[in-house]
């Protein structure tokens, strides 16, 4: 498949030259101490909290980039490689709020919630990646990330995206981790978790715990990718080149950081640009520049053969709407189009702040129409069917021909959402709009291969381990 192109070869150029200016000329301030030292020992300037990159270190590190990141599952059958997997859909995630699926109305997310949208997640077809969809009111102070990561664990078997706070949070994820793994060493064979990480906070700064896991996981060999995120007109300038070039130019840090921690650690060019609503400084997530920047993105993650991809087909919309519909849909097309690997959308509305279960479905349908897109067109000369159109002829049906019946459920995405039935029809199955479709395949879903998915051995041993933990069941939705 060819891509589409929102920019010139001589602008992506041009974007990594003015990159290379400002990591010369500018530099970075970076906060965390050992990260300095080893700018320092590997050629950085360093003045203080100020580290200045020479091109010359720039160019030596980037060279190291693998071409592939991989997102391994608990099951290898979820296993995701890109590219040659792309586009691979992720959860966005870390939503604080729920639109409650009885009530329908907003309120803190608890661990009670995640495990419903894990096993969402698990069952729905066009999902990869469960980036864990939303925060636990309910944990315990000690055990923030832990009450997010087990109740995913417990129900969810494809690759888990998830994020820890300080070492102690790291130290007490990868505890469960190792035991859910049967064993440190089996984890490091087979790391079912990808951690994420903003080390870099626009503009231009490396702050301390994000980048203290990013250098620790790269040190270990386990699968850690950075997100930047320029927000033009606040934290980066109002005009999609700067920001283009400012967010080229942190994300050049960062993967030379994550090289210099350890030589040819895979990483993912991932970004959430947008541009800032002025009239109040609202945060874009669901503008269509948000989706011409990471189709930009994309074009200059190629420039430096590296998987890319992102925040991208999210909405600002408070419920689900047509604008929620056409936020999502406008940025999603232009990022397929344009190459990017990695989709972070799936459920979450109100700029990224509330997880609702029908958004998340109708995601899902969205998610197979972009991976139908990316299959392209098959030319061979079967598929032409020339010898068909000849045999039929003016005025002749192809509606039951042989070729017409291989491929009725194959060609086309085959909707269970969109509806399609004439209006007569659809009055008589009651007349429903999306969302209270898409909530009755939600209910579907809860009541359905419910099982947890680990031991009850394993269960008690978690239970034992983190004493306190939430309980992280899926009940029914009443």
């Amino acid at each position: 498949m060819s891509f589409a192109t929102l920019l010139t070869q001589e602008q992506v150029e041009r974007i990594h030259e003015a990159s290379l200016e400002i990591l010369e000329e500018v530099g970075l301030k970076v906060r965390y101490e050992p990260a300095r030292e080893l700018f320092k020992q590997h050629g950085c300037v360093v003045e203080e909290e100020r580290v200045k990159f020479p091109r010359a270190v720039i160019e030596k590190y980037r060279k190291m980039y693998p071409p592939s990141f991989t997102f391994y599952a608990r099951d290898p059958k979820f296993d995701k490689t890109i590219p040659q997997d792309s586009p691979v859909i992720v959860t966005a995630s870390s939503a604080p709020d729920i639109l409650d699926p009885v009530t329908g109305r907003e309120r803190r997310a608890e661990s009670g919630d995640i495990a419903r949208i894990a096993h969402l997640i698990n069952e729905l077809p066009g999902y990869d990646i469960f980036s864990i969809s939303t925060l636990a009111d309910d944990a315990p102070a000690d055990q923030f990330t832990i009450s997010r990561l087990y109740p995913s664990i417990k129900y969810c078997l494809k690759p888990i995206r998830v994020t820890t706070t300080d070492r102690k949070d790291t130290d007490s994820v990868m505890k469960m981790a190792y035991m859910v793994a049967g064993g440190e060493a089996a984890y490091k064979e087979h790391p079912f978790l990808t951690h994420h990480y903003c080390p870099v906070v626009s503009p231009l700064t490396m702050d301390n715990l994000s980048t203290e896991n990013v250098m620790y996981f790269a040190k270990e060999g386990l699968p850690v990718y950075p997100t930047i995120v320029p927000n033009a007109g606040l934290t980066s300038p109002m005009s999609m080149a700067g920001t283009l070039a400012q967010g080229n130019a942190e994300f050049l840090a960062a993967a030379t950081l994550m090289q210099m921690a350890k030589e040819g650690t895979p990483l993912i060019y991932a970004t959430l640009a947008t541009v800032a609503d002025m009239r109040s400084g609202a945060y874009t997530s669901g503008a269509i520049e948000c989706g011409m920047l990471h189709m930009a993105f994309a074009q200059i993650a190629r420039f430096y053969n590296v998987p890319c991809g992102g925040y991208i087909g999210l909405t600002n919309a408070k419920i689900n709407d047509a604008q929620a519909g056409y936020e999502t849909g406008m940025s999603v097309m232009g990022g397929t189009v344009a190459g990017m690997d990695m989709f972070n959308i799936g459920g979450l509305i109100d700029a990224l702040k509330t997880f609702d279960f029908a958004k998340a479905v109708i995601d899902d349908e969205v998610a197979q129409m972009m991976k139908r897109v990316k299959r392209g067109i098959n030319f061979s000369d079967d598929e032409l069917a020339l010898d068909l159109i000849k045999q039929t002829g003016p005025g002749g049906s192809f509606i039951v021909a042989k070729h017409t019946i291989k491929r009725m459920k194959t060609e086309a995405v085959m909707t269970k959402l969109a509806d399609r039935d004439t209006r007569t029809a659809w009055e008589k199955k009651g007349a429903m709009d999306i969302h209270t479709r898409a909530m009755n395949r939600v209910k579907e879903i809860m009541v359905n291969n419910t099982a947890p998915l680990i031991s009850p051995e394993l269960d008690a041993k978690l239970h034992a381990e983190f004493k306190g933990m939430v309980a992280g069941e899926l009940k029914p939705m009443e």
